[in-house]
């Protein structure tokens, strides 16, 4: 009997297993869940349409879709999806999508800097580039150390999409994702 229970719940970890292949599946648990309501927080503004001052995107940009990306670090992968997050954008503007980057860090004045140039050499024009001070983020977000970036969706202030990457698991096939679940949103 014993054996039996064992392999009852083997073959339905396998089922549910193949069940979900392709679907997306975090490393580590970052950021508010689906369903959850995203509250407001400041940020700095480096290169969006408030630059040079502190402001709540969540709040201004209200019940649209947005994607949110937190982020610890920029490296090529995250200027890719940025990139790609802004081509979205503007090809959704009649949808009224939007989205921002929050870099989460202690030192504010050092990145300020290098989130302008950023944003100029690879003409981001549609997602404000911004900073909130301290590597832990807004408390309410619930965003994990362990997590290099977390990225956030939600429309009419309801979270639909989360994906979470430690170092370096932001990769091309993680960027295709997100850029896909940005459907979640835009329905």
């Amino acid at each position: 009997m014993k054996k039996l229970c064992v392999l009852a719940v083997m073959l339905l970890v396998s089922v549910t297993a193949a069940g979900n292949a392709g679907e997306f599946k975090s490393v580590v648990k970052s950021g508010l869940q689906p369903g959850a309501f995203p509250d407001a927080f400041i940020v700095q503004d480096c290169t969006g349409p408030k630059k040079g001052t502190s402001l709540c995107y969540r709040c201004r940009y209200g019940g649209r879709p947005v994607v949110a990306i937190f982020t610890h670090r920029i490296d090529g992968k995250v200027v890719d999806l940025i990139k790609k997050i802004d081509a979205k954008v503007g090809k959704n503007r009649d949808r009224k999508m939007a989205a921002f980057v929050v870099l989460l860090t202690d030192d504010p004045d050092k990145a300020e800097p290098k989130l302008v140039q950023l944003a100029k050499k690879h003409d981001i024009r549609h997602v404000p580039l911004t900073i909130f001070d301290g590597p832990d983020g807004p408390e309410a977000y619930k965003l994990s150390r362990k997590a290099d970036v977390t990225v956030l969706m939600w429309v009419q202030q309801e979270v639909k999409s989360n994906y979470a990457f430690t170092k370096g698991r932001l990769d091309d096939k993680s960027v295709k994702q997100i850029l896909s679940g940005t459907s979640t949103i835009l329905k």
